[in-house]
């Protein structure tokens, strides 16, 4: 990122957030000055060497923008009212090796899942998938799935009924009839879909944001917002949809 886009982004987050303000999204997610936190649900322990801080019996961890496109999209947002119910089941397409997935877990699970939610993580990579595994021995409530995301049949076995909240984030081409299909498979009626689309990875990049509206809406989906997520993430825009 330049020094000016920098500056300006940092300028964003000052005039959204302020730098004393406290903006919660729930009792487990909040921004804190001008950083984003999730109720950490495995106390004293970061996952990628994230700052933690007390308040009082309480511990927040910090999630980072730069490595999380959700958290991008929640610092971005005019509308940031996009987060899964605590409790709820969530399926997120793209889960990579875990960073975005802990901070859901913080907010869906909580410590050893006492809220009873469920974070089903998809990805194509063992590498991935091995990393989701030891991030769950701790997180109960995470379901590592090694799968390709374009092949409904391999994910069906293990969504045995259709969830609230839908995420992908699968950086190859046709990212949009992905999601199209995939919701009209696995997301509820009503349920939020949110899918981050990265231009360079389809064959039209000047085009595929604008062609990506436009087929959402073809599909029937309802556009809540487009987020775009320049600063944290180049070449990005994060589809709010509901189905």
């Amino acid at each position: 990122m330049s020094q000016r886009s920098r500056k300006k982004l940092e300028r964003f987050v000052r005039e959204k957030v302020g730098s004393d303000t406290l903006q919660s999204f729930s009792d487990r997610v909040q921004i804190r000055g001008r950083s984003l936190w999730s109720r950490n649900a495995v106390k004293g322990t970061s996952l990628r060497g994230e700052r933690l801080k007390r308040d009082g019996r309480k511990e927040w961890r910090q999630w980072n923008p730069r490595t999380s496109k959700l958290g991008a999209a929640l610092l971005k947002s005019s509308k940031p009212d996009f987060l899964p119910a605590p409790g709820s089941s969530c399926l997120y397409l793209g889960s990579g090796h875990g960073t975005t997935i802990s901070h859901l877990h913080d907010h869906v699970c909580g410590t050893k899942n006492h809220l009873n939610g469920s974070v089903i993580a998809v990805d194509i990579s063992s590498r991935c998938i091995r990393d989701l595994i030891r991030l769950c021995k701790t997180r109960p409530g995470i379901i590592p799935l090694l799968a390709d995301c374009r092949l409904s049949e391999q994910i069906v076995p293990f969504v045995t009924k259709r969830v609230p909240w839908l995420f992908q984030d699968v950086s190859q081409s046709g990212q949009v009839e992905m999601f199209i299909d995939t919701c009209n498979q696995f997301l509820a009626p009503d349920g939020v879909g949110l899918l981050s689309l990265k231009s360079a990875s389809e064959r039209d990049t000047k085009g595929a944001f604008a062609h990506a509206e436009i087929r959402l809406l073809e599909a029937g989906f309802r556009l809540i917002e487009k987020i775009d997520l320049t600063g944290w993430e180049e070449q990005h825009v994060l589809f709010h949809v509901v189905f």
